[in-house]
């Protein structure tokens, strides 16, 4: 297809295959506890963005992962962070474990 634009604003606009395919449950799950674990306690737009999430999608992912004691609230000042307990530690670590197995 021929563009019209300068050449300096021709983007390759294929999709990387990997980038399309959609996330599972658990990837997500990872990601978020990866996220936190590298940052450190974080509010909930720090993780939305370092998990590549929705900030809706996100919250939903940490009401469960906080509900199953993957995750723990607290509160500094007045932002609400999520902490990675030891069983959120855990847990990363056996998603790690499957990954290398199923890849």
């Amino acid at each position: 297809m021929k563009s019209y634009l300068p050449h300096h604003f021709n983007v390759n606009l294929e999709v990387d295959n990997a980038m399309s395919e959609r996330r599972t449950k658990y990837e997500i799950y990872s990601d978020i506890l990866e996220t936190v674990l590298r940052r450190g306690p974080s509010p909930l737009t720090r993780i939305a963005y370092g998990a590549g999430l929705p900030v809706d999608r996100a919250k939903r992912a940490l009401r469960f992962l906080v509900a199953r004691g993957l995750l723990r609230e607290e509160n500094i000042g007045d932002m609400k962070v999520y902490v990675l307990t030891k069983r959120g530690g855990e847990f990363l670590e056996a998603l790690r474990v499957v990954k290398k197995y199923m890849s």
